[in-house]
């Protein structure tokens, strides 16, 4: 296996962009820029650019890229990002004009970047250092982890940022900027040890080494941290992860995670839930075999969980947080649970198994529950959950379901500072008449219709009376298809919104 991702060294410049040296300057540009601040730029590179505009190469659209030479500048190429129309713009577009830069200069074969933050886009020099920052380092990451006959990859070694001040002309709050630059770098490493255990083969990321790998990325990341193995976890009578377990000859293990922030009061207290399926056949319900493979990509919850607590200690939020992580494969072996079978949860509450594949809200149900005994007051799930959140939302929004209203609404924010594009949906009780079971309490499925709504509700009946939110980034946790800002594959998804949820929580610790 072959190293996925680095982190580049990343720092900040005060030089002029024409004093800088780089292998390559990343420029993000309006579809209408004119460049006034720069305006050696289109004389450095021999009237290219403004050519480029004339003939349509260049239109500065959405992370439409145009690379030419420059003379005279310590940067012999620059790289201008588009960025759209200044009316549609959102800081997210910086972190992805970074993403595309830092993809363009390793593409071919350029190892020294800079990134240039001008003031026309409204935001300020600590938000400019941490978004340029995550996007260069999420832009070294490559997933073609167990490859041979490729050529040496090329990474990226250094990353120079020069930031401006939002008002022309103010000077610039250096600390802060270099807070917004740390931030930045830890949240993209997050995001791309995220990305590398989702991208892991079902066949070398097994429950145990799903735990073993965690148990180490977290102690290292200074949290506390408990491995249960099959034993324990029948001992707290998880039922509902041990039933999903019992087809696989791998032992299902939970992995519990805490932040406990010096001075941080007692509460509130964070809960992240993440399923960890390290593989799903569907077991007995088994699915098709096209597209089967990407099944290894269903423990992205308990990755972005994972990520997002190594982000939240290394940034020291100022919050409790609790994480628990259940790992199972679900196979269709000789033990494995049947349509029909009836499971005990570990809250007590009985569960007819309607369709086998319908098992991360099975693994869920015991771990809410279990995060609840851990003391937690608000609660976050992820997972990819239901192919009938991809037919609601498509591959580039995360379903969003939860009660009540402020605590949904908090957690699509930080999705949005995050750029983890997100959307609410309803979680009404009538749709609980579509889960009923003649033998249970309720069935693990309600059908076709309403499927992401009634596997958000089967997970809400472990709650309790907290605040909860379940993303299902059964769409956003895989890309199907290469973007500028995005190479097929695992995403990272959530990461960022749940350490954005954490070390925001002044925001939303009294309003919940």
């Amino acid at each position: 296996m072959q190293i996925v991702h680095q982190t580049p060294s990343v720092d900040l410049t005060t030089s002029s962009p024409r004093d800088i040296a780089a292998d390559l300057l990343v420029i993000p540009i309006f579809d209408t820029d004119a460049l006034a601040d720069l305006p050696d730029l289109l004389k450095a590179a021999d009237g290219e650019i403004d050519a480029a505009r004339g003939r349509g190469e260049f239109k500065g659209k959405p992370y439409e890229l145009f690379l030419t030479t420059l003379r005279g500048w310590q940067a012999r190429r620059v790289a201008l990002v588009g960025l759209g129309p200044k009316k549609d713009f959102s800081p997210d577009r910086l972190r992805r004009a970074a993403i595309t830069g830092a993809l363009a200069a390793r593409g071919r074969g350029m190892t020294r970047i800079a990134i240039v933050h001008r003031p026309d886009t409204g935001v300020g020099a600590e938000l400019a250092a941490q978004l340029f920052a995550e996007g260069a380092i999420i832009g070294n990451y490559d997933g073609a982890s167990y490859r041979t006959t490729d050529p040496p990859r090329v990474w990226l070694a250094s990353v120079a940022i020069a930031v401006a001040d939002s008002a022309a002309g103010s000077a610039i709050d250096s600390a802060a900027a270099e807070r917004g630059l740390e931030r930045g770098r830890v949240l993209g490493e997050s995001t791309n040890v995220a990305r590398e255990l989702a991208n892991e083969p079902g066949n070398s990321l097994t429950p145990r080494v799903f735990a073993d790998r965690a148990a180490a990325l977290a102690k290292a990341a200074g949290l506390g941290v408990d491995v249960f193995d099959e034993k324990k976890i029948a001992d707290l009578k998880m039922g509902l992860l041990l039933g999903v377990a019992r087809g696989s000859s791998e032992p299902p293990r939970l992995v519990v995670l805490t932040h406990e922030p010096k001075g941080a009061p007692k509460g509130p207290v964070l809960g992240l839930i993440g399923k960890g399926i390290t593989f799903d056949t569907g077991g007995i319900s088994i699915k098709p075999a096209e597209n089967m493979d990407k099944m290894k990509d269903d423990m992205s919850g308990g990755a972005a969980v994972l990520g997002a607590m190594i982000a939240i200690s290394r940034l020291k939020a100022p919050v409790r947080c609790v994480a628990v992580i259940p790992m199972s494969e679900n196979m269709p072996g000789g033990r494995a649970v049947k349509p029909g079978d009836v499971l005990t949860s570990a809250e007590g509450k009985t569960v007819e198994i309607l369709n086998t594949d319908a098992e991360g809200r099975l693994v869920l149900g015991d771990a809410v529950w279990y995060a609840r005994q851990l003391g937690a007051t608000h609660l976050v799930d992820v997972a990819t959950l239901t192919g009938a959140c991809v037919v609601a939302l498509g591959k580039t929004t995360t379903g969003l379901f939860g009660t009540p209203d402020t605590w949904v609404e908090q957690v699509r924010k930080a999705s949005d500072r995050a750029g983890d594009r997100s959307w609410p949906m309803p979680v009404w009780d009538d749709y609980k008449e579509l889960f009923k079971s003649e033998i249970a309490d309720f069935g693990n499925t309600g059908g076709r219709a309403g499927g992401a709504i009634t596997g958000a509700l089967f997970i809400k009946e472990f709650i309790g009376e907290l605040p909860w939110v379940h993303m299902d980034i059964a769409g956003t946790a895989w890309a199907e298809d290469a973007k500028p800002y995005q190479p097929k594959g695992a995403t990272g998804v959530a990461v960022r919104t749940l350490a954005e949820l954490a070390l925001d929580a002044a925001s939303w610790t009294s309003r919940t």
